[in-house]
């Protein structure tokens, strides 16, 4: 229990510290993030222009985002969020606006964060350039998150954690299936 409390209690300065962040690279910078990062669609423009400019491997890169991205979505907002409940941080702890703009869900996990792993995690193994481009979105969506006051960084860590395991997932899934013959 005392392990519990502890971890608690990092996760809660952690959130703090990274709420408090100011500066006018972050002013500019995750309010966009966010903006892009709503509704996936980030990733969504990501993995059309993947397709597009990216030949077969882009197109294959691109459907496994996509599906992974799908899967953590599900796991996280559909299947997880479902199972616990947590508040969101206190609105106190966010000394800017961005906490107006926070859902009404469950903070755990954090289904952006989901996403944005679950996505870049599937299009690597297939375009390792194009997966190295989208981990610099995907580590801005998980600070942005705690920064707007939407999660503590325990519910981006599970979401980073659904999120390669979706990926995994979708990787491994046709291998599992029984071949034809």
């Amino acid at each position: 229990m005392r392990v519990l409390a502890g971890l608690q209690g990092h996760d809660h300065r952690l959130t703090r510290r990274i709420a408090a962040w100011d500066s006018p690279a972050a002013r500019r910078l995750l309010p966009a993030v966010e903006e892009t990062a709503e509704h996936t669609k980030l990733w969504w423009a990501a993995a059309l222009g993947m397709a597009v400019r990216g030949g077969r491997r882009g197109r294959r890169a691109a459907a496994s985002g996509v599906l992974a991205m799908a899967v953590a979505e599900l796991l996280s907002n559909g299947v997880a969020k479902q199972l616990i409940a947590r508040r969101r941080p206190p609105a106190e702890w966010i000394p800017h606006g961005d906490v107006a703009d926070r859902p009404d869900s469950s903070s755990f996990p954090s289904g952006h964060t989901a996403a944005a792993v679950a996505f870049t995690a599937a299009v690597a193994p297939t375009w390792p350039w194009a997966g190295a481009a989208c981990a610099v979105p995907a580590v801005l969506v998980a600070v942005e998150r705690v920064h707007s006051g939407a999660h503590y960084p325990s519910d981006v860590a599970a979401g980073a954690v659904i999120g390669t395991a979706a990926a995994a997932l979708v990787r491994t899934a046709p291998r599992l299936l029984p071949r034809r013959r």
